[in-house]
């Protein structure tokens, strides 16, 4: 595609943490060494494979692995394009790839998941737990910026970006967004239009009116939640790429699904969400750098998958009436043709 690329990989995963002593069920070592980190500032993207084992407890490999990277690397922004590609069975009635089509922009290193709070009385009666939504002005407004910039640069004919949140209830961090939202859009943005659904709403209206959205910014835990809804209307897991962005950093891309240990080695996974995550490397890095040969690859390859989703009998593993890497040859074989 005319031009060049070099690749190193890094082992980050759950075997690695296991096998130099790592404790399964409590946090004992760690997953990704500073030095590992330092040395990832240096590329101009992450490919991230799936890291995840089925011995190891919840919230180690999350916390110490992914949570890191996206709060050391400031990967600010979690990037999920939600599209129904051809041929590709959605579980909404009579909804189609032309309704499905949007994008959710989530804030990526505040909220819920700083971690801030604790546990106090632990094991009582009296036991008393604190989550903190920290939510800034200045984290509310990157994100909001990015995504009336994204949705200019993707130009679709709604050209409207909808706020997420629920600022019936959460009156202080709701309000910061809500005010943040729309002091933006209408100073910065007016060709714009502005829309704005509390998140239960947004649920609902994903399942009924798919086809209304174009692009949504939303908070760090609202956008987690509405984000795995996405991908079920889109066709699954096996379809769904996301990225986690700096736009003028290093930002890491990467299949949803995450590990799936009782198909290892047995070349029945789905790729497709791994090969939309390498399209989505392409056209980010190339349009964060403005390189337009970047850009073209990322959606020739998007195009590519598009060719191949209709041929495939059911996006589930080892019913896709292809093995993984004959999928693999008939992307690759798309993109030679296109």
């Amino acid at each position: 595609m005319g031009f060049r690329y070099e690749t190193k990989e890094f082992n980050l995963s759950g075997d690695r943490y296991l096998q130099a002593g790592g404790d399964p069920k409590v946090p004992s070592i760690p997953v990704i060494h500073d030095s590992e980190i330092q040395e990832l500032r240096t590329f101009d993207a992450i490919y991230l494979g799936a890291v995840g084992h089925p011995d190891i407890a919840p919230g180690i490999l999350e916390k110490g692995l992914l949570l890191k990277l996206r709060f050391t690397l400031d990967q600010y922004i979690n990037l999920r394009p939600v599209k129904l590609y051809p041929g590709v069975w959605t579980p909404l009635k009579d909804k189609g790839s032309d309704d499905i089509d949007f994008v959710v922009v989530r804030e990526n290193t505040e909220g819920i998941y700083t971690g801030m709070g604790g546990v106090q009385y632990k094991d009582t009666p009296q036991e008393v737990s604190t989550q903190i939504n920290c939510t800034t002005r200045f984290g509310a407004e990157r994100a909001i910026r990015y995504a009336f910039e994204f949705c200019r640069r993707r130009n679709s004919r709604k050209r409207m970006v909808t706020l997420v949140h629920k600022t019936n209830v959460l009156t202080y961090a709701g309000d910061t967004w809500f005010r943040a939202f729309n002091e933006i859009g209408e100073k910065e943005y007016p060709d714009i239009k502005r829309d704005y659904n509390h998140v239960d709403a947004c649920c609902m209206w994903f399942v009924k009116n798919p086809e209304y959205y174009d692009v949504l910014v939303t908070d760090n835990i609202f956008g987690d939640i509405i984000t795995d809804l996405a991908a079920i209307i889109q066709g699954g897991l096996g379809v769904a790429a996301g990225g986690n962005l700096n736009p003028k950093g290093v930002s890491m891309y990467e299949p949803m699904g995450g590990s799936a240990p009782k198909y290892t080695g047995k070349n029945v996974i789905n790729p497709i969400a791994a090969i939309a995550a390498m399209a989505m490397l392409l056209r980010e890095t190339g349009s964060h750098s403005n390189d337009a040969q970047l850009t073209e690859a990322g959606n020739r390859v998007e195009a590519a998958i598009m060719a191949v989703t209709p041929m495939m009998k059911s996006q589930a593993a080892g019913q896709m009436g292809y093995s993984t890497t004959q999928v693999g040859d008939l992307v690759v074989r798309a993109v030679r043709q296109s």
